[in-house]
């Protein structure tokens, strides 16, 4: 039966799901974190180069490591909702080379559509510069449109992980899967940008009871903002892939019942 996109019973579900994975979703997390750092230690101190071509080769390679890690965090959400009651390998929530080129190539396809809107941006700012209303009625339209591009594509990347659709073709799905579901699905972003910002207020309030300054205690306030990313990237991960899972099921003819219930 179909089931219409609900914001209360996403975050329920998505709630059940952290509580239950809680731990080694954190693990995780705290296991990402410490091999991109360490990545990006290795391409600061060793894999030096002023070369063009070293240069792209180092930052394709990050990118590569970087989509990795991102899939492969899906992946383990995915297989943890969809196998909580078996047991399942490694190799399981390990992403394939496909998926992986076609994150990179969805990223790219991101940074080119930010540069040509900065190049149009740049263009029409220098034209309406003396037209206040103006610059700032385009400024809010550009806003809107982005977000409105943001928000419509943001599941690709799930996709991608789920179903091992390309680029183009996880672009249609996200656009499909968003559709007459947008507003619900803005609510859904203004509730993760809600729990980011509720994560930073918890640090600097332990900050200032603890006296810590960002500018005299760099060691602690940096560990303190690792805490903060390891604690709220899967509650964030989590909530995108519940809202993922819940508006693919409100466009088909399917019972989820048992997701439901068990989520």
């Amino acid at each position: 039966m179909y089931h219409p996109f609900s914001i209360g019973e996403t975050v329920k579900s998505a709630w059940n799901v952290l509580k239950k994975n809680f731990v080694p979703l954190v693990v995780y997390s705290a296991i990402s974190l410490f091999i991109k750092e360490l990545v990006d230690f290795l391409n600061a101190f060793i894999f030096v180069g002023d070369d063009k071509p070293t240069v792209l080769i180092t930052f394709f390679i990050q990118m590569i490591i970087q989509a990795y890690l991102a899939l492969s965090f899906y992946k383990l959400i995915l297989t943890l909702m969809d196998k909580q009651y078996y047991e399942f390998e490694f190799k399981e929530i390990i992403p394939s080379l496909k998926m992986s080129f076609n994150f990179v190539i969805i990223a790219i396809g991101y940074a080119v559509l930010v540069v040509i809107l900065l190049f149009i941006n740049t263009l029409i700012e220098r034209n309406i510069a003396n037209y206040s209303v103006l610059l700032t009625i385009f400024e809010v339209l550009e806003s809107i449109l982005i977000l409105y591009l943001l928000l419509r594509s943001i599941f690709c990347v799930c996709f991608i992980v789920d179903d091992d659709s390309a680029p183009v073709e996880s672009l249609k799905q996200s656009f499909d899967a968003t559709k007459d579901n947008f507003l619900k699905t803005l609510a859904m972003f203004l509730i993760i940008i809600g729990v980011l910002i509720a994560g930073i207020f918890v640090i600097h309030a332990i900050e200032d009871i603890f006296g810590i300054d960002e500018d005299n205690d760099v060691y602690l306030s940096n560990l303190l903002f690792y805490v903060w990313v390891i604690f709220a990237f899967p509650i964030v991960q989590v909530l995108i892939m519940v809202t993922y899972r819940k508006l693919v099921y409100s466009h088909q003819d399917v019972d989820d019942d048992d997701f439901l219930e068990t989520n």
